[in-house]
């Protein structure tokens, strides 16, 4: 089962989610709250996500194989979210919700909000700014600052 824990994300992404979050609840205290959903998950869930896809493109979430998302790396150097409301305990995919977290956590220049790229919307992913999955799979590290 794919992880959801922190401790399985790259620190400085844990860290970038930690003050996001505490910001989001500062700024936002009667909207849903963000939760992670998604941090490390192994190449067989990757691609029983993408075969997902190919039987139903109707539940199409990823154009990722294993080995081919940067959820696939340890420590994960992406993670993905949704939201909870806090009244009734249902989610919410809200694409309003991902903008404001997306404008929270993206003022730090390393990290990037997959609802913005251009050929696959991903709203609920955010990672490394720069960094794509085959830097991973070289051993290559992001480059950021020192956690």
């Amino acid at each position: 089962m794919a992880s959801r824990r922190l401790e399985d994300l790259h620190p400085y992404l844990a860290n970038a989610y930690r003050r996001a979050a505490a910001e989001w609840d500062m700024a936002y205290p009667l909207l849903s709250k963000p939760f992670v959903t998604q941090t490390y998950r192994s190449n067989e869930e990757q691609n029983a996500l993408y075969q997902q896809g190919v039987i139903d493109p109707k539940k199409k979430v990823t154009n990722a194989k294993g080995g081919q998302s940067l959820h696939n790396y340890y420590p994960s150097y992406a993670f993905d979210i949704a939201f909870v409301d806090g009244k009734n305990g249902k989610l919410d995919w809200s694409l309003d919700l991902f903008k404001k977290f997306a404008k929270i956590i993206c003022r730090d220049q390393n990290i990037e909000w997959g609802g913005n790229w251009k050929s696959f919307k991903d709203n609920p992913h955010f990672g490394f700014k720069n960094y794509k999955w085959q830097d991973a799979a070289m051993g290559k590290q992001p480059n950021i600052p020192v956690v």
